[in-house]
């Protein structure tokens, strides 16, 4: 089908709009990742399915396009590896995702973060991770071998997937999210048999958790998480998804779910994209087990849902004192003094 026919399908308007089938969605991606679209028909696309909003046959297929144009990472099937994109970046609230993935790896939970610095207004998480000392630039080839030797390593997707870094980046010119926001969440590098998904968007909700039974995942959470990222709120209930044995089921997660009580939102309040070294030294005192209260409590949540997620516990509740333990014990702060050591070494 010519690129222009397909753009005639999507852009006809509320009423007469269609959407795209698997297969033109596999001829939409070779158009636009091959430069077979002009520049004008990509602006067209990107605004018309914007308007349109995503099918989950759209969504599930465009993303297995996507993932075909770049090689998994080397990783072994093996490693139980949780799968974290962090997309939204921060206005409101620190990465508590952050410490909670680093926490998971203390506790024997691989985890491959992925993501990327380009949001306008939001301190991303790569920004935080590179204040924290921790390789935010590593290669593929590199990133699988920290999630490999270390347990936790950050991908930054431009340096993974070049072509669909640069649709992520044309956010700076129309001005607007386009479908290849949810695809970076779900595109899945390792193809890991986990992934974590946070969301904000409503209408992308269900249609997330059904285009990951589409595409084949064994077992995921969609949150609608906080700022968009993929992390449980400390200070009201969070919606979730949970997509096992090819069955989604929708969780109403709380603190009295780890036996905590609410926090005041207060506690999860962050910093300034100019203050990232700030954020760092919260998250590195939290590791350390030198922070206390709600902080720590959102943190640890977080990082029980990591470890629930990777089936390292039948439930919320039962993951919980391992992660506490990593903490009061001293695994995560020396899981973080690893992370950082190996990267000066290197």
């Amino acid at each position: 089908m010519p690129f222009h026919d397909i753009l005639a399908k999507i852009a006809k308007g509320p009423k007469a709009s269609k959407d795209l089938t698997w297969d033109e969605c596999k001829q939409a991606m070779k158009a636009l990742v091959e430069g077979e679209a002009t520049a004008a028909q990509v602006g067209a696309f990107l605004i018309a399915m914007r308007f349109k909003s995503e099918s989950v046959t759209e969504l599930a297929g465009l993303t297995a396009a996507a993932r075909q144009y770049v090689p998994s990472l080397a990783v072994s099937r093996d490693l139980a590896l949780v799968d974290v994109p962090t997309y939204a970046g921060k206005q409101d609230t620190f990465h508590a995702i952050i410490a909670a993935s680093i926490i998971a790896a203390a506790a024997g939970v691989s985890v491959l973060m992925h993501g990327y610095d380009g949001i306008p207004g939001r301190a991303g998480s790569a920004g935080v991770l590179k204040a924290l000392g921790i390789p935010v630039d590593a290669e593929p080839k590199r990133v699988a071998e920290a999630l490999s030797k270390k347990g936790f390593a950050y991908l930054d997707i431009g340096l993974y997937h070049p072509p669909l870094y640069r649709f992520l980046e044309m956010r700076q010119i129309l001005g607007v999210r386009n479908v290849f926001h949810p695809i970076a969440r779900l595109l899945n590098p390792a193809r890991a048999s986990v992934q974590i998904v946070g969301l904000s968007h409503p209408p992308h909700f269900e249609k997330t958790a059904e285009a990951l039974r589409i595409l084949g995942c064994p077992r995921a959470l969609v949150i609608r998480g906080v700022e968009g990222d993929p992390e449980l709120s400390a200070s009201m209930a969070t919606r979730v998804l949970e997509l096992r044995d090819d069955r989604i089921t929708p969780l109403g997660v709380a603190p009295k779910d780890f036996g905590l009580s609410f926090v005041p939102s207060r506690d999860m309040a962050g910093f300034p994209p100019d203050q990232r070294d700030k954020e760092a030294d919260l998250l590195r005192r939290i590791l350390q087990g030198r922070v206390q209260g709600g902080q720590k409590d959102w943190v640890l949540m977080n990082a029980a849902l990591l470890l629930y997620a990777a089936g390292k516990g039948s439930s919320l509740s039962v993951c919980f004192p391992a992660v506490r333990a990593a903490v009061d014990g001293g695994a995560a702060a020396r899981k973080l003094d690893e992370l950082v050591r190996e990267s000066v070494v290197a």
